[in-house]
This record gives structure tokens, C-alpha cells and sequence, in this order.
């Protein structure tokens, strides 16, 4: 029986034996194509480095792969609307922009070199384009940071204050307005406001296109990820309980489908999604799981 999830507007079900290949993976983000073709960011488990970008069809068919010579550790995805692969590397200090079939377009940042105190890139977590144009970038594994940059990679602004203490197991852990705890990804609405999961505060922050601080979200339970729909309603990714719930842009939770609606629903922690033009969900999770497609219904 397919497993059935969801609540009010937003249902969906399981897609069985979706993606075909199998493994031992951790599977950190997934991004979905204007065809319809999914690109998983994985790595073999245990490995302390290396991976690639791994590429199935709408149906979960294993097409190819690319990325062995370029990546790191497989992290952060987004993809614009042309298609451009935006892929941000946990180890290696880079923000690369790739086209579907793997050719490296752009690189922000040096490899292999972190960027200095306060300044991109010191182990990205990901990056994303907003609709005005800028990327903005969490820099949260090897320091407590945002940042707004140009497409040519001029730093607008950078705002965040904390010791990395998540990476480094010393110093201070900020939970004041403006003080990040790991800030691992960031959206960006049509109003310019950008939501910063700041996951080890269990909490959603909310700034202005120069870091000023506006609001927060409390409560959320380990944000890793987020994906703003085209009717404002966010979806979060998240491990405490593992699963997602849906937010309204004005903070208020319209849905969720986690491990306690759902026990056993998620064996790792969802880390990464994708909502595609269908509202199909695809997620990947943390662990030796593979990522999972659910088609909406």
C-alpha cells in the first residue's frame, strides 16, 4: 500500500523504489530541472571525501554522473531557472556553478582555501539566487556568517557573530538576534527578505537584503533546508523531529509530516529538498538512505 502524508492542501504520496540504484549513501540536497530530471548531491558511506553529482529521470531511472574531479564533500544545491546548478562544498571553501551535464560554468572562491575571518567562503553550506539577482551564501561550517554577493562575486554585505562551535567544539554560541548556531541554508522571497535556518537555534531568522534583523521563527526543530513555493508557503527541512513541516511567510505552521505523525517515516534526517514544477517533494536525508520522491496528489 502506498504510504500516503500530508495535511490539508499540501498531500502526497511515496514514490516506491524511487531512485532505482542502490547503496549506501548520504544523499545531503537535490535539485529538479525544467525536464524534469533530478540531481542528488551523494557521497559513499563511510567517506570522509569525495562524491558526485548523481542524475535520474523523472521516473527514478540512474542516468549518469558528474562532479568526481571537482567535488569535495557534496553538499549544498539550487538551480535557477536556466538550469544552472548552484552547488556549495562543505570542505573545499568554493560555490561552483555547473550546467546538467556537469560543465563548471563559474567558481566563487578559492579550492581548498578558506576565505578570511568574516568573509565567503569558509566551508559554505549553500547557495542560492534571489528573484532581485544576488547570491547569498550560509556560511555556517566554518564560520557563523551570511553572505549577499553580486553574480561577479563583489561582497555586498555579510552580517552573523558566533564561534563556530558546531565545527570546532569551543567558544560561544550566540542565540541573540543576528547571532548564528551553524546557519546552514537561506531563501529569499519576492520582497527581498531572506530566512535564514539557523539550525543548531532550532530557528527560522528573518533580515532585510543588508542583515538587519526583523524577526524569528522559534521551535523549528534543526532547519537544514527550505524552499519557498509559488503560493508563499515554505517548505523546511528539518531532523528534530525528522520531516518537514510547511510555514506561511508570516511565521505561522500551515502542515507538517514528520517522524511523530509518521513514525519511521525518515530513517536519517531530512537535509536537503526540492519542490518541482508538479509539486512533487524530493528529499535527502542524512544517513545510509537514498533521497525519496513524493508526488502530490
Amino acid at each position: 500500500m502506498t504510504l500516503r502524508v500530508g495535511t490539508g492542501d499540501y498531500q502526497y504520496e511515496r514514490v516506491d523504489n524511487w531512485p532505482m540504484i542502490s547503496g549506501d549513501w548520504v544523499c545531503s540536497d537535490v535539485v529538479v530541472d525544467s525536464k524534469g530530471n533530478a540531481y542528488v548531491a551523494a557521497r559513499t558511506w563511510p567517506q570522509a571525501r569525495g562524491g558526485a553529482i548523481l542524475v535520474f529521470d523523472k521516473n527514478g531511472r540512474f542516468l549518469s554522473s558528474w562532479g568526481e574531479e571537482f567535488l569535495a564533500i557534496p553538499h549544498g544545491l539550487w538551480i535557477d531557472a536556466e538550469d544552472r546548478i548552484y552547488h556549495a562544498d562543505a570542505t573545499d571553501h568554493t560555490v561552483r556553478v555547473f550546467s546538467v551535464s556537469g560543465e563548471q560554468l563559474v567558481l566563487y572562491g578559492t579550492p581548498d582555501v578558506a576565505g578570511l575571518p568574516g568573509e565567503p567562503y569558509n566551508r559554505p553550506c549553500r547557495a542560492k539566487v534571489s528573484p532581485a539577482g544576488d547570491m547569498y551564501v550560509a556560511d555556517g561550517y566554518g564560520q557563523n556568517r551570511v553572505h549577499r554577493i553580486s553574480l561577479d562575486g563583489e561582497v555586498v554585505t555579510s552580517w552573523g557573530r558566533g564561534d563556530p562551535v558546531y565545527s570546532n567544539g569551543v567558544g560561544l554560541v550566540d542565540d541573540g538576534p543576528g547571532g548564528f548556531n551553524l546557519p546552514h541554508d537561506v531563501s529569499v522571497d519576492e520582497d527581498d527578505l531572506v530566512y535564514v535556518s539557523d539550525r543548531e537555534n532550532h530557528r527560522i531568522q528573518i533580515f532585510d537584503n543588508m542583515g538587519t534583523y526583523i524577526t524569528e521563527w522559534g521551535n523549528m526543530g534543526l532547519p537544514c533546508d527550505t524552499f519557498i513555493d509559488g503560493s508563499g508557503i515554505m517548505h523546511v527541512a528539518g531532523g528534530s523531529p525528522a520531516g518537514i513541516r510547511l510555514m506561511s511567510l508570516k511565521g505561522k505552521e500551515v502542515g507538517r509530516w514528520t517522524n511523530d505523525e509518521y513514525p519511521g517515516l525518515f530513517a536519517g534526517g531530512p537535509h536537503g529538498l526540492w519542490v518541482d514544477d508538479e509539486g512533487s517533494v524530493y528529499i535527502g536525508e542524512i544517513g545510509k538512505t537514498l533521497v525519496s520522491k513524493f508526488a502530490r496528489v
